[in-house]
């Protein structure tokens, strides 16, 4: 799919992998029981926690690459952050905003002394 971009959702102990723009679902992989499932891409990697346990899927096919039962932590909940997970870019882009902003601000100011 060159031009869709693919959203991935976490459900019912199953990863969804589905193109944005028409909702044609891609693929699907069941996980683990029926819990809610988090889902997060970063890069080549999608990951999936759902009952205690972390998955790394391929996000192009939804095979399995890895998985860890993180036995002794019990089965809640199971939040994920890397490095360089795919939102570093939306805190570049929310720091080019800030920048933008102020110097607006700055040129706006300088604008009002000089008048």
């Amino acid at each position: 799919m060159p031009h869709s971009k693919i959203i991935y959702l976490g459900i019912k102990g199953s990863v969804i992998s589905m193109d944005s723009e028409s909702g044609r679902q891609i693929w699907t992989v069941h996980l683990k029981g029926s819990d809610f499932v988090n889902v997060v891409l970063d890069g080549d990697n999608l990951y999936a926690t759902t009952q205690g346990e972390i998955f790394c899927l391929d996000p192009k096919t939804g095979e399995g690459r890895w998985h860890n039962e993180l036995k002794g932590f019990g089965f809640g909940l199971v939040s994920i952050a890397g490095e360089c997970m795919a939102s570093d870019s939306s805190l570049i882009q929310a720091e080019e905003k800030r920048r933008l902003d102020q110097q607006a601000r700055d040129s706006s100011s300088s604008t009002s002394a000089a008048g």
